[in-house]
């Protein structure tokens, strides 16, 4: 026996392996199938790959619309039956303050409004997203800089991963339907 487990844990683990791998075949007879499947099984990504997804305004919407381009696996030359178009709010506030009321932590929230339109501007679509990310400000201001730049870009790459999972559970439901 390995690490101090008993003969009794051993088989007790086994047993329930066992159990898992006997009921796995009952799992696609009872719906559930990977949302981003692809090929012949039908998932989003053929979808995904049609999506246009147009340019958004500053920094953070050039961040945003990279990361979407990249999960959506979208760079490439598919027709773009689909038009993905994003209005972002964003504002930080101070949330840690030292007795002279310093700022010594922010929270930057962004919100994220898109809206799924097809090849004929018809809205197919639309939803909002949103996320916190924090940063602290510490003495030497590059590194502040270097922090709040870092904080943007984890927000919207956390925005990009609900936006796709938003769509990604939309066309599944379609599909289903």
């Amino acid at each position: 026996m390995g690490h101090g487990m008993t003969e009794r844990q051993t088989r007790g683990r086994f047993f329930v392996a066992l159990l898992a791998l006997a009921f796995l075949p009952l799992l696609g007879g009872c719906g559930f199938h990977p949302l981003y499947a692809s090929g012949d099984g039908g998932g989003t990504g053929a979808i995904f790959r049609a999506i246009y997804v147009e340019p958004i305004a500053d920094r953070s919407g050039y961040e945003l619309r990279n990361s979407l381009i990249d999960l959506f696996d979208a760079g490439g030359r598919t027709q773009k039956t689909y038009r993905l178009a994003i209005t972002l709010q964003e504002d930080q506030k101070g949330v840690a303050l030292q007795t002279d009321a310093t700022i010594t932590r922010y929270n930057y929230n962004v919100r994220a409004h898109y809206v799924l339109t097809d090849a004929k501007g018809a809205v197919v679509t639309r939803g909002q997203e949103s996320t916190l990310s924090s940063y602290n400000v510490v003495a030497s201001p590059y590194a502040t800089l270097i922090a709040q730049q870092d904080a943007q870009k984890q927000a919207v790459n956390d925005l990009a991963q609900r936006i796709r999972l938003d769509l990604g559970v939309f066309f599944s439901r379609q599909k289903a339907q």
